[in-house]
């Protein structure tokens, strides 16, 4: 099984960037050689996103961190952070309110369906968020099928809740059934 999610991972990230060397860094961790130099440059940037990544890693996925993507000539990154597990994810950490969560979740979608426009053989993009409030599984949820209400977007919300240790996930669908949508 993990030979495969290898092999299905490192096949999309390819796919998305086909000129890119992909580095191994750690168990489970392979980022875009064009993306090392960010820890030189933000430092800091990447050991929470190292940090954020091994939440999951640890658990078993498989994850190659994509290159950093200038969208729509400008100077802004709005590409997704990698490829896990075969799914493209964006990742956050919230450490708001709900409002918070609710715009931090948005942004994250916004930058994983940028890479869908350019690639035909996936349709789903997920968020992964590290929550550092003490927000409840229910309220969490809630917020974030509110969020979903009236969009189609495929994928899956997870959600390390760092006060109890917990990691969720559920399906966009899931999520808009709770709300009748």
């Amino acid at each position: 099984m993990k030979k495969e999610l290898w092999n299905s991972s490192f096949e999309l990230a390819k796919t998305l960037f086909p000129h890119e060397e992909w580095i191994p860094t750690e168990p489970n961790i392979w980022v875009a050689r064009s993306r090392l130099s960010q820890e030189e440059r933000e430092p800091e940037k990447w050991k929470k996103e190292m940090s954020q990544v091994r939440i999951l890693t640890n658990r078993g996925s498989i994850a190659y961190f994509l290159p950093e993507k200038e969208m729509n000539n400008s100077n802004k990154k709005q590409c997704a952070d990698l490829v896990l597990d075969s799914e493209i994810v964006e990742m956050k950490i919230v450490s708001g309110s709900r409002v918070t969560l609710g715009g931090q979740f948005r942004y994250g979608l916004k930058q994983g369906s940028v890479l869908l426009k350019d690639c035909n053989i996936i349709k789903e993009h997920s968020v992964f968020i590290w929550l550092l409030t003490d927000l409840s599984v229910g309220s969490v949820k809630a917020k974030i099928a509110g969020e979903l209400k009236d969009r189609k977007d495929e994928g899956r919300f997870i959600c390390f809740f760092e006060k109890t240790g917990n990691l969720h996930s559920w399906t966009y669908e899931e999520l808009r059934n709770l709300i009748g949508r």
